[in-house]
């Protein structure tokens, strides 16, 4: 299979087309990128590896480190998880309060803002310095030792996250956060704040489409029914109210970030990173989904 062809055609053609996206000012910071950034790299479990554009310029991966978090949480508590976050579509914005009051607390997945609020409660109550350690985690699955929270995009993040705000407290409400929410918040700031280009950020999801494990030295990060779990996740999860387009029209479990980013894996197969910062209403990617429509559509690299 030539991947370098089937990207260069999927980044061309999406190139050409007028992007329609806006960028998130909602976060100050993010209202500062050049929103013409537009890159992709893929990463082949058989070592092959070819990107296009801005591919090696570092971005906000924002929600795509709720995958991450969830990773660690599921890897230090198990299946009793779900006891505190539900597995469904929420058919909702990220950012909604809505189904919490009909579901006690309960998030719909933990890649909604409430979702990924509670898991963050998880890792402080089962780590010593979730900061830290989760930190520590990332840079190991990444091979990025000198990997940081970027303090600028945090704080800009804690200035104006209101409705976290109100999403975190809500559910301490109901008794499904455990620690302060302020120390709960602080960390969620934090942890959406990590910055990887699109090399980096497809060879760390690599564990997820090689049935758990690094594929560059073979360390087991999750068991083959964990791994394959937070996969039916993503695909049903990943991309909020839009997600059954994207699996209907992609065909990969993924996730997006409000930092224009997108990580999609083909498990057994390849992780494929797109980021161009303009969303579309959904909060989504506007060229990424499209680049990762075209890819799919027409290469059949897809799990269906």
């Amino acid at each position: 299979m030539n991947y370098q062809d089937i990207i260069e055609k999927a980044f061309n053609y999406t190139k050409e087309q007028k992007n329609k996206g806006k960028i998130a000012t909602y976060i100050p910071e993010l209202a500062n990128v050049d929103p013409n950034k537009f890159g992709a790299h893929m990463t082949s479990l058989r070592g092959k590896e070819c990107g296009m554009g801005d591919c090696f310029e570092n971005f906000s991966i924002q929600s795509i480190a709720k995958v991450l978090s969830l990773t660690l949480a599921y890897k230090l508590v198990g299946e009793k998880i779900w006891k505190r976050v539900d597995v469904e579509p929420s058919g909702t914005k990220f950012d909604s309060l809505l189904l919490l009051e009909i579901n006690n607390g309960i998030p719909r997945n933990p890649f909604v803002n409430a979702g990924a609020l509670v898991i963050c409660d998880i890792l402080i109550s089962h780590l010593g310095n979730a900061k830290k350690e989760f930190l520590d985690f990332v840079r190991d699955i990444s091979d990025l030792p000198d990997l940081v929270y970027s303090d600028l995009i945090a704080d800009s993040e804690k200035a104006t996250g209101y409705r976290n705000v109100a999403l975190c407290n809500f559910i301490k409400s109901f008794g499904n956060i455990k620690n302060e929410p302020a120390e709960v918040l602080d960390f969620y700031f934090d942890m959406c704040s990590l910055e990887m280009n699109c090399q980096q950020l497809s060879r760390t999801f690599t564990f997820l489409a090689n049935r758990g494990q690094k594929t560059s030295d073979g360390t087991k990060i999750l068991s083959k029914s964990q791994s394959k779990r937070i996969n039916a996740l993503m695909l049903t999860c990943g991309f909020y109210d839009e997600s059954g387009e994207f699996a209907f029209k992609v065909g990969l479990p993924g996730k997006s970030g409000v930092g224009g980013g997108i990580v999609a894996l083909y498990p057994n197969n390849y992780t494929i990173v797109v980021w161009s910062p303009p969303l579309n209403p959904h909060g989504n990617s506007f060229r990424g989904m499209k680049f990762l429509e075209k890819l799919t559509t027409h290469s059949e690299l897809t799990i269906f």
